[in-house]
């Protein structure tokens, strides 16, 4: 009788432990925030990942991140340009409230066109909550002092630690091309203290990041704080030559019209209609011609980096509590409509990738074309991690978090385009993508206002302007432009309506 009393006792004290080690564990990691790894490639259209079925690109690990998490097509870079976007990006508010009106060199020192001190964002927000915040790659949200005594335009620039916003570790540059030979400052490394590299960046980077996630030393990061990683690899943007050779296998023996695929190209267009547009880039399709197999190499040259970083996240088990984005500041236009670059309202531009990965939160194997702008983005994310405390008020975005959790809330219809001068808040163009169509309007340099409206369902490769052909269509969307615009108090609106006047 005492040995069955005292393995009854037994049993019930073993019970008791694990059902209190139970809710340990329970509780632990229900107060366990994620970590985030937030990757954006310069310079890459979603059509440029495999999956989309549209440029004939070989990205294998993007193709089965988006088949473990949700694929977001209507992702919009709302103003297309380096710069712009990671000011939006940064801060969640327009360029106009927050400064960055354009490509961040020299020559706008005298506008203050850089990431503001007094700006509080996404970084920020994200230490106060509790994380540890770090940042490699290309930054370019500074504009140094012009050179003394020369013309010369001066792109990259040293971020002094006390402009990182709350980023901790830092492994970064301004803005440098030169993707075999990049250099970077290394967190508290003064301005005259270059660490340079010869190495393709991407995969250099790869290297820091998958030492940052395994973090062998407490230097690197906190092992006790979730991290945010945000990386900016530079291919493939331009100069589309700087890819290592091993990348161009998939596409050295294709043809442009295998590459090329998509029907609006025009390589032996000036691109005459878009003169007016200082920021579309014209006569350049040669570019094209030339390097549009490098530029196709570099996407799957990324594609293999990023999963190296992601096979780092799984090995280390941290993959299934940590939020991976993958977007792009803007995208590339490659010869459509004659144009090279980016900077113009068309898809190849504005349309960037968005794929976001959570297993915990996130179901696998989802397609959403819910609208996102840049500026949604800090809010969407800081709501997702619950990292509220500190959110400034006065943001231009929108938190749309429980919409990719739960599909629950009102979805946006439409997303803002801008192009604007330097130093001129109210100058340039303004435009309005919703999910059926694009419209703009431009103001160029001598007031002349330009009107485009394109079916992006029946169009989708945007080569029909149909302004003046659907007068319903065209004064609703014109209204619906005009009421953002004045919701987000657009300096541009009243020099619209005194040039209408």
């Amino acid at each position: 009788m005492k040995n069955y009393i005292k393995f009854l006792s037994f049993v019930c004290i073993s019970i008791l432990m694990v059902s209190c080690k139970t809710n340990s564990v329970s509780q632990e990691t229900k107060n366990e925030k994620p970590n985030i790894l937030f990757i954006f490639p310069d310079q890459f259209r979603n059509a440029a990942i495999g999956l989309n079925n549209q440029d004939p690109v070989s990205t294998p690990n993007l193709d089965k991140l988006g088949k473990e998490g949700m694929v977001i097509s209507n992702a919009i870079s709302n103003y297309p340009l380096c710069s712009p976007y990671r000011g939006m990006l940064m801060t969640g508010k327009l360029p106009y409230n927050n400064s960055v009106l354009s490509n961040s060199n020299s020559r706008r020192h005298k506008y203050n066109n850089s990431w503001q001190k007094g700006d509080v964002s996404i970084s920020d927000v994200l230490v106060k909550n509790g994380y540890d915040a770090g940042y490699v790659g290309k930054l370019h949200l500074r504009s140094p002092k012009p050179m003394e005594g020369k013309d010369t335009v001066v792109w990259d620039a040293y971020q002094p630690k006390e402009l990182r916003h709350g980023f901790n570790f830092w492994y970064a540059y301004g803005t440098f091309d030169q993707h075999n030979t990049p250099h970077y400052w290394k967190n508290d490394a003064k301005e005259d203290e270059v660490t340079y590299v010869n190495e393709w960046s991407a995969k250099h980077e790869a290297d820091v990041i998958i030492d940052y996630i395994k973090n062998p030393s407490p230097k690197t990061r906190s092992g006790k704080k979730p991290f945010a990683l945000f990386w900016s690899v530079n291919p493939p943007h331009p100069p589309y030559q700087y890819v290592p050779e091993k990348y161009l296998e998939n596409y050295k023996d294709k043809s442009l019209e295998e590459l090329l695929v998509r029907e609006n190209v025009a390589l032996d267009s000036d691109a005459s209609e878009f003169a007016f547009h200082s920021g579309a880039t014209r006569k350049r399709t040669h570019l094209a011609k030339e390097h549009v197999r490098n530029h196709f190499a570099m996407v799957t040259g990324v594609d293999e980096q990023i999963g190296r970083v992601l096979k780092t996240l799984k090995d280390e088990g941290l993959e299934e509590n940590t939020i991976v984005i993958i977007t792009s500041d803007h995208g590339e236009m490659m010869g459509s409509h004659g144009l090279m670059s980016k900077n113009v309202w068309f898809e190849e531009a504005i349309n960037v990738p968005f794929i976001i990965k959570w297993p915990k939160k996130i179901k696998a194997n989802q397609k959403s074309d819910l609208i996102v702008s840049t500026t949604d983005i800090m809010p969407t994310l800081l709501n997702l991690v619950e990292a509220t405390e500190g959110i400034p008020t006065n943001l231009d975005g929108r938190d749309l978090s429980s919409i990719i959790t739960d599909n629950k809330g009102d979805k946006p219809t439409s997303a803002l385009y801008y192009f604007i001068l330097e130093g001129q808040p109210a100058s340039g163009h303004r435009g309005l993508r919703t999910h059926n169509n694009t419209y703009v309007i431009t103001i160029d340099k001598k007031n002349v206002e330009r009107k485009f409206l394109y079916d992006n369902v029946n169009d989708p490769y945007q080569k029909v302007n149909i302004i003046g052909t659907d007068t319903v269509i065209e004064e609703k969307l014109h209204q619906e432009l005009l009421k953002n615009l004045k919701e987000k108090k657009d300096p541009w609106l009243e020099k619209y309506k005194n040039l209408k006047e």
